[in-house]
């Protein structure tokens, strides 16, 4: 038997929707109750589409050690509207975030907002927060 093809559209279009939602989905990854703030230097910018990714260095205050951190934002063209360019973070860069951290307990972080600290300009970072 053939199926005719919009059919196969239809419910092809379904599930590429409802994973499209999911992966939207701020509850299900990170935790509004567990705020998050740090300090550190950017080592990656990943500018890409569905969401921009920053990988920082945060120094421990007290063991003097290193942790690497990931940082979630908004897409790219949410952050082109909240006045980013694609070069405001580079590798090398001091920021400090805010977010919420991620409810698996990795060090993974929707962030809110990022200051650099060579300018002291706040940016806000597309939190994708409101999206249930």
């Amino acid at each position: 038997m053939k199926i005719p093809g919009f059919i196969v559209f239809i419910v092809a279009a379904y599930f590429l929707s409802t994973a499209a939602y999911a992966h939207h989905s701020f509850p299900a990854q990170y935790d509004i109750n567990q705020p998050v703030a740090l300090n550190g230097t950017v080592t990656e910018v990943q500018w890409t589409n569905p969401h921009i990714f920053i990988v920082m260095d945060v120094p421990n205050e007290d063991s003097g050690e290193t942790k690497e951190w990931t940082l979630e934002l908004g897409g790219p063209n949410t952050l082109l509207r909240l006045g980013w360019k694609r070069d405001d973070l580079k590798p090398g860069d001091v920021i400090a975030v805010d977010g919420s951290l991620a409810r698996n307990g990795s060090p993974l972080v929707n962030a809110e907002s990022i200051i650099l600290e060579a300018t002291g300009r706040r940016m806000l970072a597309g939190s994708s927060r409101n999206d249930n």
